[in-house]
């Protein structure tokens, strides 16, 4: 009885006639589509012409051998079907050679190597369906999910999403720009998530959360002995994310130095660990993302020019929570819905009041302070309904900061306005995280550095 599977097109490339006959009935009988070369450099211009979903070759062949063919297939004409080698002359150096190649099998020619074949190509012929299936269903997911948590249906959140698909499918570096708490990390997954190196490493760091002598540890590792403590050698995060993707994340932190060392990489693309000589080469892409003024920090020489430009090749710049407050109830029942699945409790709904007190206020941490109030909001109600009653102070009664319209006549001093407001946010996030200085900054979306920066500066304790 014959089997049916989906009808596969498979080619045989092999210089004897006999053996190609017979592989050819054989395999018609079963159902596929089969196509005959005979010799491996009409094999391979048969290959590169159509698509195959097996290839079944003889090793020995006068012009290119059955190994040749399938090096030749997968380095230039990125073949991604399956390859079964068959010889009559078998060593095990050839068939691990073979094997190492992405061979699916090795088959001798023996007497009755045909009803061995018939089980093999069977096999390849359903791994390849599985792999495709596989492939589908993870492209269908990141279709629905790819873009994470990242969620809205104002114009400036679609236009970001089309910005995403379209740097999603190149090499080209991003670089993500905008407020505290907008969610540069969430965009910057999201088009690691559906480009093609979605299946590799994803890597962020933090550059504003380390000196500068451990960031360049961190970033391009060190070997045994190059200081106190190196104890052994240790690959850098670049080399973690090779074939995949790393995110420098508040890059504007970083000092003049390192900023040489990051620009040295994207040039040359090769990376030198911390007391080596070795130049180390790394396929990664780089997405960098920053809260500050980058032209700005370009001009008072705080930030290479050249750096800036490397990294700037695509921008994409997130617009703030205030900027887009039709999102806001979408938000808000996201955090909602998922604080529910996560603290195994049951929250109906927002009440009116609730919804109209979180839109009406400015959200100076963006969607970070957003998902924090939810919180708070969320483990204080012990009702269906979330009440304004549990927001935090400065949402329940509205936003402290002065609005245009209230500027005064006679005008006044914003500089020692906005002053107050920061030193007034330092001194809440120091109250709520207990003195911890590293969780009051990250409450406040800033970098530790950046958060020691404003301690000092405001006298702040």
């Amino acid at each position: 009885m014959m089997l049916q599977t989906t009808r596969a097109r498979i080619l045989i490339v092999d210089d004897e006639r006999s053996i190609r006959e017979l592989l050819e009935i054989f395999l018609k009988k079963e159902g596929f589509d089969v196509v005959v070369a005979a010799t491996g450099a009409e094999g391979l211009a048969r290959a590169k012409a159509t698509e195959f979903d097996l290839i079944i070759s003889d090793i020995r062949m006068p012009d290119i051998t059955g190994i040749d063919l399938l090096r030749d297939l997968r380095t230039t004409a990125n073949f991604t079907g399956q390859f079964i080698l068959l010889t009559a002359f078998a060593t095990a150096e050839t068939a691990i050679q073979a094997l190492k190649m992405g061979a699916f099998d090795y088959i001798l020619k023996t007497e009755n190597f045909i009803e061995e074949l018939k089980l093999v190509v069977y096999s390849a012929i359903e791994n390849r369906r599985l792999r495709e299936e596989n492939t589908y269903l993870r492209r269908e997911f990141r279709k629905q999910h790819g873009m994470g948590n990242l969620i809205g249906k104002s114009r400036s959140m679609q236009e970001l999403f089309k910005m995403i698909e379209l740097v999603s499918s190149t090499t080209s570096t991003v670089l993500i720009t905008g407020e505290s708490g907008t969610g540069k990390e969430l965009v910057a997954k999201a088009i690691h998530l559906n480009s093609p190196r979605a299946d590799e490493s994803f890597v962020s760091v933090n550059c504003g959360a380390f000196t500068e002598t451990l960031l360049e540890s961190e970033l391009f590792g060190y070997v045994k002995g190059s200081f106190t403590g190196a104890a052994a050698n240790k690959k850098g995060l670049f080399e973690v994310a090779d074939k995949g993707t790393i995110f420098l994340d508040e890059i504007g932190d970083t000092g003049l130095a390192m900023q040489v060392k990051l620009l040295r990489v994207l040039q040359e693309r090769t990376i030198r660990r911390v007391g080596g000589s070795d130049e180390i080469p790394v396929d990664v892409r780089i997405i960098a993302a920053t809260n500050r003024d980058l032209p700005a920090m370009v001009a008072e020489n705080e930030f290479r020019e050249d750096l800036f430009y490397r990294i700037s090749v695509f921008p994409i710049e997130l617009p703030p929570l205030r900027h887009r407050p039709d999102d806001i109830p979408l938000l808000a029942n996201f955090f909602l819905s998922r604080l529910n699945a996560t603290m195994g409790r049951r929250i109906e709904r927002l009440s009116d009041d609730a919804l109209k007190k979180l839109e009406a206020y400015q959200w100076p941490g963006n969607v970070r302070e957003l998902e924090n109030a939810m919180e708070r909001a969320f483990i204080l109600e012990t009702s269906a309904e979330l009440s304004a009653l549990h927001l935090p102070e400065s949402v329940s009664n509205g936003n402290r900061h002065r609005a245009v319209a209230d500027l005064p006549p006679e005008g006044f001093d914003l500089e020692a306005y906005v002053e107050s407001v920061q030193k007034s946010y330092l001194q809440e996030a120091l109250r709520r995280t207990n003195g911890v200085q590293v969780k009051a900054a990250e409450l406040l979306g800033m970098s530790y550095r950046s958060f020691r920066h404003y301690m000092q500066k405001y006298d702040v304790s």
